[in-house]
């Protein structure tokens, strides 16, 4: 492939506002079609950012012979069907995180991809974030001495849209796959394992505290790296103030970094304390899908595939008590 042609099945606020300049802004990547199930929409985003068809169908957006990508921007639910569409299709797939409802249907993704030799690429875009390829340094170095730890805690008062019980899918687990844990833990899980390496073990506990929504607001969960690290985190939905951190303990010095907030990476030894600002880039996929669109030119290799990104939901659903954490 020398010019990736994709097409969108989604074109909502994620596709508007991180990925959709990014396929456009690309050398040999162009956004060609965009599909939603209500037509007008799917014509108005096209007209408004210069995109040269849209459709109402996502078979036909599939099946289009000018379209050789397809980007998934739509709810978890949806992820496996669509995916095995654009895999029957012969076409390589970028999906949007969770990467599906459940760690199962993950596998079925992946299974229909490699029977079909298709690319699958997940959008866990922080694996090639400036500031976050910042930590991998700091922690490859060996400044940091032997990784010991992780602690995590992710903190948010509830929303108002919630709280007055406007419908929201981010938390309907039937179509969400559970609640906000699912969206941000889900980036956060990812990106410890691109840090550290494989998650062997994963349990925790779940509340609904504030009975907002049918998901749970409360997690707590403790988990174990294969290389013996020890990880435990909070996460919190209903909380009476905003806090977003993680630190990785070293026996001679600890980093700590924001997930979702632009903050300054700190780095912590016994002799100084030092920090790096990193801001992201304009578009925040774009360096992940410039890697998607180099492998798919043969040109490097992306690495958020739809093998490591299955990992990330075996964890959410072994924190959330849906199947066997060994």
């Amino acid at each position: 492939m020398q010019e990736i042609r994709w097409g969108s099945i989604g074109c909502g606020n994620v596709m508007k506002i991180k990925s959709r300049p990014a396929l456009q802004n690309i050398e040999h990547s162009e956004l060609v079609g965009v599909m939603r199930r209500k037509g007008q929409l799917a014509k108005g985003f096209a007209q408004r950012h210069g995109v040269q068809k849209w459709f109402d169908n996502a078979e036909k957006l599939v099946n289009d012979p000018d379209i050789n990508a397809i980007y998934i921007a739509t709810p978890p639910d949806t992820h496996l069907h669509y995916t095995r569409l654009a895999a029957q299709a012969g076409k390589p797939i970028y999906v949007e995180k969770p990467m599906a409802n459940s760690y199962a249907q993950c596998l079925e993704m992946v299974d229909i991809c490699n029977q079909l030799e298709i690319p699958l690429f997940v959008a866990y875009y922080r694996r090639a974030l400036p500031r976050f390829l910042k930590v991998k340094q700091i922690i490859d170095s060996g400044q940091l001495g032997e990784i010991k730890e992780v602690q995590v805690q992710l903190l948010q008062p509830a929303k108002e849209n919630d709280m007055a019980g406007q419908p929201n899918w981010r938390v309907n687990p039937k179509i969400a796959g559970c609640g906000y844990f699912c969206d941000l833990a889900s980036h956060i899980f990812d990106l410890l394992q691109f840090l550290l390496g494989d998650i062997k073990h994963a349990s925790g506990t779940t509340k609904n505290i504030g009975q907002h929504y049918e998901a749970e607001d409360f997690v707590q969960a403790d988990f174990q790296f294969k290389n013996g690290v020890h990880g435990s985190g909070t996460w919190n939905f209903n909380h009476d103030s905003d806090w977003d951190r993680t630190k990785i303990i070293g026996t001679r010095g600890e980093v700590e970094y924001t997930h979702f907030a632009e903050a300054d990476v700190t780095v912590r030894t016994k002799t100084r304390e030092k920090h790096f600002e990193i801001p992201n880039p304009l578009h925040i996929q774009q360096p992940l899908i410039q890697l998607i669109v180099d492998q798919l030119r043969g040109v490097g290799k992306c690495p958020s595939t739809g093998v490591s990104a299955s990992s990330t939901n075996w964890i959410m659903d072994s924190v959330l008590g849906r199947m066997s954490s060994t």
